[in-house]
C-alpha cells in the first residue's frame, strides 16, 4: 500500500482514549508513515495514552506530551519540546473542544459567561495559539486541521454553546488559512457527523442525534471514526495541497438535507 505521509512528522492534540477522533486520528496518519508527537489533557491520562500506543506496530518512537488547551504556558513548553524532539512540523491536528456540561444542559440564552468563555477558549482560540506557535516549525510549509460539527451552521438540539463556539471556529479557520497561506501552510476543518466519543456523549439528547442523523443521511448510517480519519489523512497529505480555508463534511451527506 502506497503510504502518503513517509518521512512527515505531526503533532495529535488531544487524545483521550481508544474512543477519541484524535486517537483515530493518530493511528490512520501512522499507518501512513508519519512520525507522531501526541498530547493527552494531563498526567491522568498518560498511562493510557501511552499503553494505547505501545499496542500499536506503526506508532514506535511516538512522543508524549501533557497539554491543558487553556494554559499559556502549557502550550509554550509543548512547542519548545516538539521543536527540540522533532525539529519540524508538517501537520497538526487541532482535536480540543470543550464547554461546561451545565451550559450545554440548558438552553444557549441562559448561557453564563464563565460557560461561553471556557467553550471559546478551549474550543476556538486554541487553534489560533497552535497556528501561532506551529507556524515557525513548518518551514517548508503545513497543514493544520480542526473538527467541527453541523451545529455551527444550524440549530441542533441539546448543542447550544457549543454550536456558537463551532460557528467561530470555522470563521476562525477562513481567517487563519488567510494568515498563513504565504507560507505554504494550509488550515482546514473537518465537519464530522456525530460519533460515539468521550465529549459526544457529554452532548444532551446524543442517543437521539445519532438515530436521526441516520434516518436522514443520504447513505443511512452513521459515519465511523475511520472514515473521519480518512479525511483527515487527505487534508495532512499533498493530495489536499490546493486546499485551504474549507470545511470538509464528513457525516454521510446529512449536511445537504432539508424537510424529508
Amino acid at each position: 500500500m502506497s503510504r502518503l505521509l513517509d518521512g512527515k512528522k505531526g503533532l495529535i492534540l488531544g487524545v483521550a482514549n481508544h474512543r477519541s477522533l484524535a486517537w483515530a486520528i493518530a493511528r490512520k496518519t501512522a499507518e501512513h508513515g508519519a512520525h507522531l508527537g501526541i498530547t493527552y489533557q494531563s498526567e491522568r491520562f498518560s498511562r493510557r495514552v501511552q499503553r494505547m500506543v505501545a499496542a500499536e506496530q506503526d506508532m514506535e518512537g511516538t512522543l508524549f506530551w501533557p497539554c491543558d488547551a487553556t494554559s499559556e504556558e502549557e502550550m509554550d513548553r509543548l512547542f519548545e519540546s516538539v521543536a527540540a524532539e522533532m525539529g519540524q512540523l508538517d501537520f497538526v491536528m487541532h482535536c480540543w473542544a470543550y464547554a461546561p456540561a451545565e451550559d450545554l444542559s440548558r438552553d444557549y440564552i441562559e448561557t453564563s459567561w464563565h460557560g461561553h468563555r471556557v467553550a471559546q477558549q478551549v474550543s476556538v482560540h486554541s487553534l489560533t495559539e497552535v497556528v501561532r506557535r506551529a507556524r515557525p516549525l513548518m518551514k517548508a510549509g503545513g497543514s493544520v486541521t480542526t473538527l467541527t460539527y453541523y451545529g455551527a451552521e444550524k440549530v441542533v438540539s441539546g448543542y447550544n454553546v457549543m454550536g456558537v463556539a463551532k460557528a467561530a471556529l470555522e470563521a476562525a479557520v477562513r481567517y487563519l488559512a488567510s494568515d498563513v497561506g504565504r507560507d505554504a501552510i494550509r488550515v482546514n476543518a473537518i465537519s464530522a457527523g456525530p460519533v460515539n466519543t468521550l465529549s459526544a456523549r457529554g452532548v444532551p439528547g446524543f442517543t437521539d442525534m445519532l438515530t436521526y442523523h441516520r434516518e436522514q443521511a443520504p447513505l443511512k448510517r452513521n459515519v465511523e471514526a475511520e472514515e473521519i480519519a480518512g479525511a483527515a489523512l487527505f487534508l495532512a497529505s499533498q493530495l489536499s495541497s490546493g486546499v485551504t480555508g474549507e470545511v470538509l463534511h464528513v457525516d454521510a451527506g446529512h449536511n445537504i438535507m432539508g424537510i424529508g
